[in-house]
């Protein structure tokens, strides 16, 4: 397509709005061309054309395997190249979102939390991005210096949760948080699988985000929490693979 002739190409999940909208719009100033996946045909049109020239609607749907074949498919006939993933697609319960970050916590406890909702929140946070990643593998692999960027969050640290003077200690909880620990394993694993291919892996925290996942609460606005992954699309090839970062900390302890 004529809006990715010389243009490196990136793909972005649950790009319509938050934290996703903000990355797919500075790529797209960058000079990317930029696949701005969502779920919902309309709204993914809708971001499109807010985001204007460069950005292009896709469907994706991370938990539905027909999506993302049907996205890979196309990346490939009509783009033939993809130079940055970005994994940004998660939800933090099952439901409606809890009025508060402790609200979500207790709701997610492990000794009280339904099988059904646990499986809904790591269906999108975790198997959907390895879903993603293998279909979109073939194209990363055919690119040069191409990386992926998973968005994960501090509330998923090990390290900073098992800190018992942690701040976030009191809201790890069996589903959002636990499944960002799991998506930082799936990017370790993900690093090693392709680190003598010069295809960089990272995990990103965009911190406490102003976003429909937080309920709008927050102490960073939706263009800070992008910070971090944008720089990392933008980086040079052949830098570390397998980190973990935040844009103002800095690497994070896994």
């Amino acid at each position: 397509m004529d809006v990715a002739q010389n243009k490196r190409i990136a793909l972005v999940t649950g790009a319509n709005q938050g934290i996703g909208f903000e990355v797919a719009r500075a790529l797209v100033r960058e000079g990317f061309a930029v696949l701005v996946g969502a779920r919902d045909p309309d709204r993914g049109q809708e971001a499109a054309a807010r985001i204007g020239p460069g950005a292009v609607a896709i469907r994706i749907d991370v938990t539905d395997l027909g999506t993302i074949d049907t996205a890979a498919a196309r990346v490939k006939s009509e783009f033939g190249r993809l130079d940055v993933l970005v994994q940004n697609a998660a939800i933090a319960s099952a439901g409606a979102m809890p009025r508060s970050g402790e609200a979500l916590a207790r709701a997610g406890r492990p000794g009280v939390i339904p099988m059904e909702a646990l499986r809904a929140v790591w269906e999108t946070n975790v198997f959907g991005v390895v879903a993603v990643y293998q279909a979109m593998l073939p194209l990363l692999r055919a690119t040069p210096g191409a990386r992926v960027i998973n968005v994960s969050s501090g509330a998923g640290s090990l390290t900073l949760n098992s800190d018992p003077t942690s701040p976030l200690r009191p809201l790890f909880d069996a589903g959002y948080a636990a499944s960002k620990t799991a998506l930082n394993g799936i990017t370790l694993a993900m690093a090693i699988e392709l680190e003598g291919e010069g295809i960089g892996v990272h995990a990103v925290s965009p911190g406490y985000t102003r976003t429909q996942l937080t309920g709008f609460a927050g102490t960073e606005s939706p263009e800070e929490g992008a910070a971090e992954v944008v720089r990392l699309a933008l980086a040079a090839p052949g830098g570390p693979t397998g980190t973990f970062s935040h844009a103002t900390l800095g690497v994070l302890p896994w």
